[in-house]
């Protein structure tokens, strides 16, 4: 049996409950279904525990737009984020739209029909729906894999070897010596937290990140909620750190030298008597990657009281106590966490066919960051790199009821991004991290010039995704139905 929705979104993560607001709250006569592989929603909130997972943007713009974040800590750890995804499900009436255990396996465009065909699986079985405009929600990693480089002589290692994103229950690493491999800001997150309880932890880097000490509570935030409605105070401090964020972003790229010195200098004043210039100054410039954001000054505060250190060197091999290094130095450690990054995978790995041809992302162009060239009825969710995720994926929910709500007045059953003159492709990413840079050969392009052209900027997207118009290299058309065609 075949059931029919006028959107089915994969997904049950942040962009998938807000996906399923904004389709109720703008396009409230269309239908729709939440496919979610896992048990639960939640997406990351949920698959990742390891210790002191928590966000590393501030939560009144990870937040959603519509439902206020109250907890007076801005900077939040998992277990409250995933319930606070809980309650506005549940608030608002999206969780009765999800299905879970529907692990989508492929999807199939139409253009004789103008729908979507959509595979899952169910516990081993196959389930089939049909949809008139598909919305990915999938995140951008895969959730099965992370990636470890290929270290030479893991065998050999006679205590564990655990990544981030598989952390169990039953690690044990209380009086243990640990060794945590990265400096992202998963690594950044667990040192300070497992040095609670460690013997010693070493975060060993190949090389240094820009780290930024930030206080895990908005003053200016708590004090607004005091004096105002929890929605008014949200929608102000909401605005107020998208625009401290987007000037700081614009000022560090336009200055790279002053930006750098005065991160570096910042880390100096937190750590005296440390190698700040061997450990904690990067050969790139500021946003070339994401800078690491530690609540609180935690890390730093554990490398003072010396229950961290930090060694910048690369690895030679494990050794049956631990890690040996270039430099032929050894690391001893009964525990070694890799947290040496995920692996990016657009569409949660399913293959996507249009009119039976395999739709290759790489091959396409995105169109205002979240829909591709040539491919109808069809959008991702993908939010910012220089700042919190849930602003794009707010917008772009937005944007696409937008549509749906077009394509009813207009009585159109297809919209399709279309080219119309040549436009130069740029990477989609432009960031020069590790996980971006593997991934680039599969990963679509943008293009030099709006529509095409990947905003990172919250305020410019609203302009254009919120209020600006949408028939911008956007085809609008009525297939004719199969069987209905004359003779």
């Amino acid at each position: 049996m075949t059931e029919h929705f006028d959107v089915v979104v994969v997904g049950a993560g942040i962009s998938g409950i807000g996906a399923g607001y904004h389709l109720q709250a703008n396009s409230p006569d269309r239908s729709y279904v939440i496919l979610e592989g896992r048990d639960r929603l939640g997406g990351t909130w949920d698959l990742f525990r390891y210790p002191g997972i928590r966000s590393d943007s501030d939560m009144y713009t990870l937040g959603f737009s519509f439902k206020p974040w109250t907890d007076a800590k801005a900077i939040a750890d998992g277990p409250s984020i995933l319930r606070y995804l809980d309650e506005t499900a549940r608030e608002y009436g999206v969780d009765r739209h999800i299905r879970y255990r529907h692990r989508v396996r492929r999807a199939d465009w139409s253009s004789d029909e103008a729908l979507w065909t959509v595979v899952a699986d169910v516990d081993g079985a196959e389930v089939t729906f049909t949809c008139a405009f598909l919305f990915m929600a999938t995140g951008y990693y895969n959730y099965a894999q992370g990636y470890t480089p290929d270290f030479a002589g893991f065998a050999d290692f006679k205590g564990r070897i655990i990544h981030p994103q598989f952390w169990a229950d039953d690690v044990d690493y209380a009086g243990k010596r640990i060794v945590v491999i990265g400096s992202g800001a998963t690594a950044v997150t667990l040192v300070p937290e497992l040095a609670k309880q460690a013997a010693h932890v070493t975060m060993l880097q190949r090389s240094p990140t820009y780290i930024v000490a930030r206080p895990s509570e908005d003053k200016v935030a708590n004090w607004l909620r005091s004096k105002l409605p929890a929605r008014a105070a949200y929608g102000i401090t909401r605005w107020k750190n998208v625009l401290l964020q987007q000037y700081f972003f614009r000022a560090m790229r336009k200055h790279p030298d002053k930006a750098k010195k005065a991160l570096v200098d910042m880390v100096r004043q937190e750590l005296p008597g440390h190698d700040v210039d061997t450990h904690f100054t990067p050969r790139y410039n500021p946003w070339d990657q994401r800078l690491c954001l530690v609540p609180d000054a935690d890390l730093f505060a554990s490398l003072r009281e010396g229950k961290a250190s930090v060694v910048t060197d690369t690895i030679d091999r494990f050794t049956a106590n631990g890690v040996r290094l270039a430099s032929g130095e050894e690391l001893e450690a009964d525990l070694v966490v890799t947290a040496t990054g995920l692996e990016i995978q657009l569409l949660g790995g399913m293959p996507v066919t249009i009119d039976g041809t395999l739709f290759e992302p790489a091959k396409h162009m995105t169109y205002k960051g979240m829909m591709f060239s040539d491919v109808p009825n069809f959008a991702i969710s993908f939010g910012y790199t220089n700042a919190s995720w849930t602003l794009k994926a707010d917008l772009t929910a937005n944007y696409v009821t937008r549509l749906l709500n077009a394509m009813k007045k207009r009585g159109m059953r297809q919209v399709t991004p279309r080219l119309k003159e040549p436009v130069e492709a740029i990477p989609f990413l432009e960031f020069t991290s590790g996980y971006v840079q593997r991934a680039a050969p599969q990963l679509p392009r943008q293009g030099k010039r709006a529509p095409w052209r990947l905003h990172q900027n919250y305020t410019l997207d609203v302009m254009a995704l919120k209020f600006g118009g949408i028939d911008q290299e956007m085809e609008f058309s009525n297939p004719v139905l199969a069987g209905r065609r004359a003779a």
